[in-house]
């Protein structure tokens, strides 16, 4: 469930190691629509960021690169508080940043652009007509037009690379409703449930999303459904996008990615495969057949003779290792490029046959890796304080999104033979300049056993060593997800140190970027050596003099929230105040109540009832059996759609802590769900956050 969090704290962050969730898209969007959001000119009165000037910044999207490698496409998305929406518009630069300009400016989203394989067309989706269709307009914005007219909303494309074909997602419904079983009560709500996996993470498993084919023309109306009748999903949800599938460079095969199993046997197993689609032959040939873990992601080499993919060696471990898998299509022999690599590889991009660029974290922070396939040898090209979003090739090396603690996400050119890098966007560099942020520093410290553990230490802005602050331990979510230079639109670490916090981030134990096995440790010690490390943390770090030891409080979310829940019962008076968002509670319920069950049957060792070692030691460390040592003030927030954790656990929590007679208060959002996407809600979180939390803390 490195799910868990890292979405939840990157939203536009963190978790499939292919995308991020794109279900932000708002595909409702129609022509009755009237009103553009457009980027606002804000003079601020203050340098200290707010939550409205967090909801301000601009949020940098799907970069693409045109044909020619000198060119790039790309999303900004602005959000209004007022109207409680964003939108996506596209814009347009040179890879030196030159040029920069806006190509669509409506009252609705357009998203994924593409250059179309002339190079002077740019393909993108809208919902102009009423529903999400391809259109194509001219490289400068103009003679825009519609080009698909299916039913449905179209949920992704990609074009062939010769510009005949096309290939799309939709949804596709496929499972019989109790509406239709009985189609004299049509105005019914109920649902018939026969089997497993009903919903997932934020929705009921309702409809598949199926890839498409068609021919590329003026008026594409009909196509082939390459999925057909199959109850499976390309790509898989919540967390995949158009990165799941891709053309051979030829335009004769479509590479997928899929977990083709159904309900019980979906939800326990993480056992996803490459498929091969021929369009010549319309027939389908699984890539990957016998890993039994994660394959997702597959990449053609230049010539087509290649094809990489990310790849999880156990079934059930969600957290594996990500590994470079590449086969040799011609002769099927398979490599595992990352056999000498202890950390995860993703984001592949292939210079020609014999390089692939990739992602990895490392040490805390997202670097970008080359691997040269002659001589098996893996070097990092990216040394810095950031995080890499995205890596592509361009004519003159490397282009990417890049995103630390201190900036939201902007675009730069990456040298690949010196490392050097280059801002070319600047989106929100008005912004920033108003702003001044707090110092991030790396702190490395030793564990309870001896073992070096980094820990980021953020800074209130213009911050006075001759004072004292008080601060948050940071518990991360996960459980198995890096503390990086990630910028979170909600679990944001500047917004807590300009609100007068210093902010303690542990990459405790369970994390990767350190190694497999430190991010394995975690797996059956749930409340063991990753809780010490917590506790350590925040002993040592309190000791500074600007630190007043008497104002801490523990943060976080999901698995960040279960650590909140069970530091409550066992911090032996350390924490004043305490927030737990969409943490897990109650274990042994939380077994019975979640979607995905691969994971706690490998994270907690199996079921309450089983008997095994792991497995008891796990219950016995859920925080609901501590209640009785709870004696600290805690805010539990929690969503209404989350069906990862459900509200449920939100609510124990909370009823615990008020029958216990603590102060207690609880944030709930009926319509929201792992994550809070709505700016109104965002803002209200914010604000309930730093007033629970100056209430106890100040």
């Amino acid at each position: 469930m490195k799910n868990l969090f890292i979405i939840a704290a990157l939203f536009g962050l963190f978790a499939s190691s292919c995308n991020l969730p794109n279900s932000n898209k708002e595909t409702n969007q129609t022509t009755k629509d009237t009103s553009i959001i457009s980027k606002p000119d804000l003079k601020l009165t203050s340098d200290i960021m707010t939550p409205e000037v967090l909801w301000s910044f601009g949020r940098i999207s799907e970069v693409s690169v045109s044909p020619k490698g000198d060119m790039l496409v790309f999303g900004v998305k602005y959000y209004s508080i007022d109207q409680n929406k964003g939108n996506n518009d596209l814009y347009t630069m040179d890879i030196d940043g030159n040029y920069f300009k806006q190509i669509t400016k409506t009252a609705f989203s357009e998203y994924n652009p593409e250059f179309m394989p002339d190079g002077k067309h740019i393909a993108f989706l809208s919902p102009e007509s009423g529903s999400m269709q391809v259109w194509q307009m001219d490289i400068d914005g103009k003679n825009k037009k519609q080009i698909s007219f299916v039913d449905n909303d179209i949920n992704g494309f990609k074009i062939s690379p010769d510009g005949k074909k096309i290939l799309f997602i939709k949804e596709v419904k496929l499972d019989t409703t109790a509406q239709d079983k009985y189609k004299d009560l049509p105005k019914s709500t109920g649902k018939i449930i026969t089997d497993m996996m009903y919903r997932h993470w934020d929705k009921w498993t309702e409809s598949y999303s199926h890839i498409f084919v068609a021919d590329m023309g003026d008026s594409i109306k009909t196509a082939t459904d390459i999925m057909k009748g199959e109850q499976y999903d390309s790509p898989r949800k919540p967390f995949g996008g158009m990165e799941e599938i891709n053309w051979s460079p030829d335009s004769k095969t479509i590479a997928y990615t899929s977990v083709k199993k159904k309900g019980l046997a979906y939800t326990l197993s993480t056992n996803s495969d490459i498929y091969l689609y021929n369009t010549e032959t319309k027939t389908t040939t699984n890539a990957s057949e016998g890993n039994m873990g994660y394959d997702a992601c597959p990449v053609f080499s230049e010539n087509g003779k290649l094809l990489a993919w990310e790849s999880m060696e156990h079934d059930g471990y969600e957290s594996d290792k990500n590994r470079i898998f590449i086969k040799n299509l011609e002769t099927g022999e398979i490599t595992n490029y990352s056999k000498n690599f202890d950390d995860n590889a993703r984001q592949f991009a292939w210079k020609g046959n014999y390089k692939l660029y990739f992602i990895s974290d490392y040490h805390g922070s997202d670097e970008i890796f080359e691997l040269t396939l002659s001589t098996d040898s893996i070097k990092r090209i990216t040394y810095g304080v950031h995080d890499y979003r995205s890596v592509a090739i361009t004519k003159k090396g490397l282009v990417g999104m890049r995103q630390s603690m201190s900036m939201p996400s902007e675009i730069f050119s990456i040298n690949p033979k010196t490392g050097d890098e280059k801002q070319i966007s600047f989106v929100n560099k008005d912004l920033l300049d108003q702003l001044t942020m707090g110092k991030v520093e790396a702190r490395w410290i030793k564990t309870f056993d001896q073992k070096d553990m980094l820990v980021w230490v953020i800074y209130p802005p213009h911050f006075d060593s001759t004072k004292t602050y008080p601060a948050l331990l940071y518990c991360e979510g996960g459980p198995q997800s890096t503390v990086s230079q990630f910028w979170s639109y909600r679990w944001n670490f500047q917004m807590m140190a300009a609100n007068g916090y210093i902010i303690v981030a542990p990459n405790r134990r369970g994390l990767p970027g350190f190694g497999t096995k430190w991010n394995q440790q975690i797996s059956g010690d749930y409340g063991g050596k990753n809780m010490k490390d917590y506790l350590t943390a925040i002993d040592k770090l309190s000791k500074e003099p600007y630190i007043d030891a008497n104002r801490l409080g523990a943060v976080g979310a999901s698995y960040g929230g279960f650590s909140v829940y069970w530091l409550a019962g066992h911090h032996n008076k350390r924490f004043k105040a305490f927030i737990a968002h969409d943490g897990i509670y109650d274990l042994e319920a939380q077994y019975v109540e979640t979607d995905e069950m691969w994971f706690p049957n490998w994270d907690l060792g199996g079921a309450p009832w089983d008997k095994n070692p792991i497995a008891k030691r796990s219950y016995a460390n859920s925080p609901h059996k501590f209640v009785d040592k709870w004696d600290t003030p805690i805010l539990v927030i929690h969503g209404g759609h989350d069906y990862r954790i459900l509200d449920a656990q939100g609510f124990s929590a909370f009823d615990a802590a008020k029958l216990r007679g603590i102060p207690a208060e609880m944030l709930y959002f009926p319509d929201e769900s792992h994550w809070v996407l709505h700016p109104q809600n965002g803002i209200l979180w914010q604000r309930t956050f730093f007033e629970w939390l100056d209430k106890w803390l100040k």
